[in-house]
C-alpha cells in the first residue's frame, strides 16, 4: 500500500482502535497490521504526539509476558477530534469513490 495513504490515516486507525479499548503500542501495531503493513516504529512518535496534545492519557499495568505496559486511554478530547476525522474520512472517501467511479463530471 502507498506510504502516504498509510500516513494519512494513521493517526484516525489509532484514535479509532483506542476509543474501543485502551490500547499498548505494540498492540495497536498489531490491530492495524491485520489491515496493512505498517512499521512498529511509526506508532510510537504518534502516541507521544497525540498523548502530549491531550488527545490520550497513559497509564501502566503490570504484565505477564515482562515490563509493564504503557497504555492509552482516549480522552474526552481525543474522541471530538476522532469524530471530526471520521466525518471529514467520510467526506473525502466519498469524493474519491465518486472520481473512481466516473459520477463526477
Amino acid at each position: 500500500m502507498n506510504v502516504q495513504f498509510k500516513k494519512g490515516v494513521l493517526e484516525l486507525c489509532v484514535l479509532v482502535l483506542t476509543s474501543k479499548k485502551d490500547r499498548y503500542g505494540y498492540e495497536l501495531v498489531e490491530q492495524i497490521s491485520k489491515k496493512f503493513e505498517i512499521a512498529e516504529g511509526t506508532i510510537y512518535p504518534l502516541l507521544r504526539r497525540l498523548a502530549s496534545e491531550g488527545l490520550f492519557s497513559t497509564y501502566l499495568s503490570e504484565s505477564d509476558e515482562g515490563p509493564p505496559r504503557k497504555y492509552y486511554k482516549i480522552t474526552h478530547e481525543g474522541r471530538e477530534v476522532m469524530d471530526k476525522m471520521i466525518e471529514e474520512w467520510n467526506s473525502f472517501a466519498v469524493g474519491v469513490q465518486e472520481m473512481i467511479g466516473g459520477e463526477s463530471d
